[in-house]
């Protein structure tokens, strides 16, 4: 048997938990979005640091098929190796090395008994022999070799760094590998690469007229130098810039990639260093990319941008007068890569916790439809970023721009995303669902219909039980919050519902102006 309205009220205040600060709640969801985005980010990019996200570097890291490698003994390098290594003759020498990345090369590589030999010392040695550059190529090679099995072996960068200014354009390029590898592997080895002075020669093997396999290596270790790093100072951003906007006009699709892969890294931080990368002039080319075909360009060329939006208001302007939402739009309702959608909706998230213009922008641009269906259709990452845009929208929108919202769709789409488990989504669901229901209460009447319409709405439609579900839920802040919601908006709502036989005073009230329906 069903409740009568009064009893329905009654029962639902008795099961109210205490009530929490929404705004603080926003507050601590925010700070936990930009650490899960972060996260994700570094996750999805991880794979692309290693030799195998560029088919140049795996080029120049394969060799070709060798006659048969000769046997270690007991587990020992052979001793004609070693001894061969400290002959003073170059062609023993070079022979020696080659015969060493051929043991290098087996299916189990015995690098750790190099390494603990003290072979390393030796072979970093051969490096100084400037009048045999082809030894120093080989030599260069092995070593990438064992950094590349070793990732705490950077005793070679300052070798490394010297070597850059080599004449020789083979052991240069060789070079800048070896050091895209140390950097990729590990944090420890990003940052010795950096203070050992890798950055400018770096650079400089960028600039001029470099091939375009040194171009596609350089790129990615500069890259790979950037990423991870805590804090990159003003002055490496600056040095770099420069290089970066030029590599970006690239018709090379790796090279393309790596910059602006580097660029994500370089304004994934403070607001000067975005500034930084505005000033230099980036902003409209890295929009023109995203008409690029290539997925390996527009996810890094959308991650800068999504990063270009992120902290203020008027370098989210620059994205806008850059002409960007068309493309994002395209991307919403036309790209099926699920990778792509993610980022898009970040950005739009990020547009949407601008002002107030900025959010007119969205909503003229007819952005907000796709959003909603986003919200209702894609898979979990897409819906939660499409939700938290809606919800900044409601955050900071005007009671306008508000009812839109309301109009596509939108309380159905939060109502229908309470039924995920997942914290964050809650939380933003929640959040968007106050901001609008505060709407519906300012606009309250008491000379027309003293009703908040979203609350009655969320009722009508039996959305009601979803948000008196969650007091149930494991995390106190989710119970808390639907506590807070169910508090503010229905506890009273037995006022409202009461018909004349249930309570006899209602019947000598005069009746109220307006038109209103209580269904």
């Amino acid at each position: 048997m069903s409740l009568r309205p009064s009893e329905r009220a009654e029962l639902r205040r008795n099961t109210f938990k205490p009530s929490v600060d929404l705004d603080a709640q926003r507050r601590r969801r925010r700070r936990s979005a930009v650490d899960i985005r972060k996260s994700s980010r570094d996750s999805a990019l991880q794979i692309s640091r290693r030799p195998a996200g560029g088919e140049a570097a795996l080029r120049a890291l394969a060799w070709h098929p060798s006659p048969p490698v000769p046997e270690t003994r007991s587990g020992r390098i052979p001793p004609q190796l070693e001894e061969a290594l400290v002959s003073g003759d170059s062609s023993v020498q070079m022979a020696a090395v080659r015969e060493f990345r051929k043991l290098l090369s087996t299916e189990n590589p015995p690098i750790e008994e190099v390494v603990s030999s003290g072979l390393v010392p030796g072979f970093i040695q051969l490096l100084h022999k400037e009048d045999c550059p082809e030894l120093q190529f080989e030599v260069e090679r092995l070593l990438t070799t064992i950094a590349f099995g070793i990732v705490e072996e950077t005793i070679a960068v300052p070798i490394f760094v010297e070597l850059l200014s080599s004449p020789s354009e083979d052991v240069r390029e060789q070079v800048v590998l070896a050091l895209g590898i140390l950097a990729s592997n590990t944090i420890i080895c990003r940052d010795v690469v950096l203070p050992h002075g890798a950055l400018f020669p770096v650079l400089h093997q960028l600039s001029g007229h470099a091939k375009l396999s040194m171009l596609q290596k350089a790129s990615w270790a500069l890259a790979n130098i950037f990423h991870g790093l805590s804090e990159i100072s003003l002055v490496h951003v600056k040095s770099a810039l420069p290089i970066l906007r030029q590599l970006i006009h690239s018709e090379d699709d790796e090279v393309l990639s790596n910059a602006c892969r580097a660029l994500s890294y370089l304004s994934d931080g403070s607001v000067d260093n975005i500034q930084a990368v505005i000033e230099a002039g980036a902003g409209p080319q890295l929009v023109e990319l995203l008409s690029h075909s290539s997925h390996s360009v527009l996810v890094p060329v959308l991650r800068v941008i999504g990063n270009m939006v992120s902290r203020d208001d008027v370098q989210i302007q620059c994205i806008i007068d850059h002409q960007a939402l068309p493309y994002l739009l395209n991307f919403m309702t036309t790209n099926q890569n699920k990778g792509i959608k993610h980022e898009v909706c970040r950005i739009i998230s990020n547009i949407m916790a601008g002002n107030k213009e900025q959010i007119q922008s969205v909503i003229d641009g007819n952005m907000v439809g796709p959003l909603v269906h986003l919200m209702q259709t894609a898979e979990f990452g897409v819906r939660y970023e499409a939700a938290c845009a809606i919800a900044n929208a409601a955050c900071g929108g005007t009671h306008g721009q508000i009812k839109y919202l309301v109009s596509q769709g939108c309380i159905k789409a939060f109502c229908d995303l309470l039924s995920y488990s997942d914290t964050s989504m809650l939380m933003v669901c929640l959040e968007g669902l106050d901001n609008i229901l505060k709407v519906g209460e300012a606009e309250k009447s008491p000379w027309g219909c003293n009703v908040n319409t979203y609350a009655q709405m969320i009722e009508d439609n039996g959305w009601l039980d979803k948000i008196e579900n969650l007091q149930n839920h494991d995390n106190s802040w989710i119970v808390e919050m639907a506590a807070c919601l169910l508090e503010t908006y229905w506890s009273k709502e037995d006022i409202a519902m009461l018909m004349p036989w249930e309570d006899p005073l209602l019947g000598l009230a005069e009746d109220p102006p307006g038109d209103c329906d209580f269904g």
